[in-house]
């Protein structure tokens, strides 16, 4: 596509041809995620042999577009610059319906490559992107800034054109920030994103500039080759091939929607100019009131557009920390947020905190499913961020209230094991951030038919946990990220609620029958959860050993029965109880008896604490061995060990009265004071020289 008709089109002012042409380019470039071919095959090759120099992958970029290379000279880049550049001061005129939409798709393009965001991430450019999305209010004082008389005059959609030297002014202060924009590349995009530390930092971009598309099964991260077919996005709407059911105002407002995002997401300058300009207010403003506006007990679908709101609110408090306080606190957000999950799964409620079920109703929608990830994001986002200590009791009615959609949300039945799995991580994460005092609600339901019962208790919910935490287990893929949540909140469960806890460990840790294989090589729940308590990522194993802990009562002779003494020691020295303690520690527990099968019971003298099996028996090592031979070997050992401990391999350690271990000071920390270095025993030739 030769930009340089493109551009001359657009300076001509004729809207019929610019229509034309964009549409040919928008057509070209509808699945063009990099827009520098050479640049992107160098940067997969140089990350390759980073990746076999060092062994591992430090950092996968979630975008084609993302590298900081120089590019000052590449033409085809220049060009690009000044096409965002003439299109930010084109869509200033009074264009026709489906030209505007041309001209904003265009926009969206272009913003998927962070080195064109000059113009488009300056406040003037954010201001006018979220007037033509429809977002009212948007706006706020700006010190020192050369467009400020500009954004005074911007029109809404619809009003009359701007007179010429305006528009020249500005295509001339456009071009005067570009230069500003692009030494202001947002670098730590993808640390800032708040899912589980890690979680899923590229799904901004991909919703965002792939229109909320869900990728398909086995699609790949790299620009266009998973991206075969129509771009379609939240509401139908295709690049280059788009049905003629939405009209071209509401197909403009969404385009304009999309670029929004893309430029927030791309641009650390965008954020801030967000920041001043009040953009999240006016955000949160709209979705309480499409909510609003849609009635009680979700009889009318949400928007359409209400997905790309969504997806700005947690683009801006996932790269803004500061803003979750404000979204939570000025804007009641968490309110906002509920009320929108609520009317997204059409809720329908029973008695107290309970979302009414229906075994029968078809599965969850694709664009219903995306919305409620959504809002799960957000929720996270800020709740995990304001929600600290005790609440008070209109906040406690409101998170009773989400508890209760939340375990609606585990039981839903979706299109798809992926996506019910996908939905199943998000509604852990914000469970996990909610209070204690609420985690009872997701227990306290009725009794329904085919409902798991235990004690008579509703245990759909745990179950539903349960399985999500061994399909997450057997999966063994970032299980740092994907399992700490699960375990986190079945821990916490497990100790506010008796019968959660009696649930889980007769599914986890039934009574005890093989005792001639190691705890850690069991191939159930309680084989892999031990094999985790020696994982590499210290976060991992202290949740897992915690989790077993509190099954265990907290009962430190337990704990070892059925984990080990090699594996338990970790979490018991952390705790200070090497030393043994009473049963619970500090914690009021049912007094229930922890029976022993007739297996154990036959096998318990010959255990190894140790291993927490049944050891074969090995000779004796030192059989036949005379006294002084035996306290020869004693002091041999004892010499290794304070070599070791001299050269600073090993340090020596006692335990304490309170059951920690500490490092020996003084005499015990050197065993030259107690025991002389072993002699060398000399050569031959110095035995010859002494003859």
């Amino acid at each position: 596509m030769d930009l340089e008709r493109v551009l001359e089109s657009i300076e001509l002012g004729q809207q019929d041809r610019v229509q034309r042409e964009l549409d040919l380019y928008n057509e070209e470039n509808a699945q063009c995620f990099f827009f520098n071919a050479e640049e992107r095959e160098r940067r997969k090759q140089q990350e390759l042999e980073e990746f076999r120099r060092n062994k591992f992958r430090d950092h996968v970029p979630n975008t084609d577009s993302d590298y900081d290379s120089d590019h000052s000279d590449d033409p085809d880049l220049k060009l690009r610059q000044r096409l965002a550049e003439a299109l930010m001061g084109f869509l200033r005129k009074e264009l026709q319906p489906c030209c505007l939409a041309s001209c904003l798709r265009t926009v969206r393009i272009l913003s998927r490559d962070r080195l064109v965001l000059g113009p488009l991430s300056t406040a003037h450019g954010l201001s006018m992107l979220a007037r033509l999305a429809g977002i009212q209010n948007c706006g706020g004082e700006r010190e020192g800034d050369s467009l400020e008389s500009e954004r005074r005059g911007l029109r809404e959609l619809g009003d009359n054109g701007e007179r010429e030297e305006e528009r020249e002014k500005a295509g001339a202060c456009g071009a005067e920030e570009e230069e500003d924009g692009k030494g202001k590349r947002n670098r730590g995009v993808r640390a800032a994103f708040a899912w589980g530390k890690g979680k899923d930092a590229g799904e901004g971009e991909r919703h965002g500039e792939k229109d909320g598309k869900r990728w398909r099964e086995g699609e790949k991260d790299r620009g266009g080759e998973g991206d075969q077919g129509s771009d379609q996005g939240q509401g139908g709407q295709r690049d280059g091939g788009r049905e003629g059911e939405r009209d071209d105002e509401e197909d403009s407002r969404m385009e304009a929607m999309k670029a929004l995002c893309n430029v927030i997401y791309h641009s650390q300058g965008a954020q801030e100019h967000a920041c001043r300009l009040r953009l999240l207010s006016a955000v949160t403003g709209r979705v309480k009131r499409e909510s609003v506006g849609l009635g009680g007990q979700g009889e009318k679908a949400p928007p359409p557009g209400q997905f790309y709101d969504l997806r700005l609110l947690f683009l801006l408090t996932a790269l803004r920390p500061e803003l979750r306080g404000q979204l939570a606190r000025e804007e009641r957000g968490v309110s906002v947020l509920v009320g929108a999950l609520e009317r997204a799964l059409y809720a329908r409620w029973g008695e107290s905190y309970e979302v009414l079920g229906d075994p029968k109703a078809p599965p969850l929608p694709q664009k219903d499913w995306q919305l409620v990830v959504e809002i799960l994001k957000v929720l996270f986002n800020i709740v995990h961020t304001v929600q600290q200590g005790a609440v008070d009791e209109e906040n406690e009615a409101l998170y009773r209230h989400l508890a209760a959609l939340l375990r609606h949300c585990l039981l839903l039945n979706c299109e798809g094991e992926d996506r019910k799995e996908e939905l199943q991580g998000h509604t852990v994460n914000v469970l996990s951030a909610l209070p204690l005092s609420c985690l009872d609600v997701l227990v306290s339901v009725r009794l329904g038919p085919g409902s798991v019962e235990y004690l008579g208790i509703n245990m759909d919910c745990v179950e539903a946990l349960l399985g999500f935490m061994e399909r997450r287990l057997e999966r063994g893929e970032k299980l740092r990220e994907r399992l700490t949540p699960v375990l986190n909140l079945l821990t916490e469960s497990s100790r506010v609620h008796r019968e959660t806890r009696r649930y889980l460990r007769s599914k986890i840790l039934p009574p005890l029958r093989e005792v001639l294989c190691r705890p850690e090589q069991g191939s159930g729940l309680r084989g892999q959860l031990v094999r985790l308590m020696t994982h590499l990522h210290t976060d991992l194993k202290h949740c897992a050993a915690e989790l077993l802990f509190v099954l265990c009562k907290e009962n430190v002779s337990r704990f070892v029965k059925y984990t080990g003494y090699g594996n338990a020691a970790g979490l018991l020295a952390a705790r200070g109880l090497l030393a043994g303690a009473g049963a619970g520690g500090s914690r009021c527990y049912s007094s229930d008896s922890d029976s022993d099968t007739e297996e154990y019971r036959a096998a318990r003298a010959r255990i190894n604490p140790v291993t927490g099996r049944v050891e074969e028996e090995t000779p004796d090592p030192m059989e036949g061995m005379s006294e002084e031979e035996r306290e020869e070997e004693a002091r041999r050992l004892v010499c290794m060990l304070n070599r070791l401990a001299r050269d600073q391999i090993i340090e020596p350690m006692g335990m304490m009265t309170d059951g920690r271990l500490r490092p020996l000071g003084g005499e015990g920390s050197n065993c030259n004071d107690t025991m002389t270095e072993e002699p060398e025993e000399p050569d031959n030739q110095s035995e010859r020289d002494s003859d």
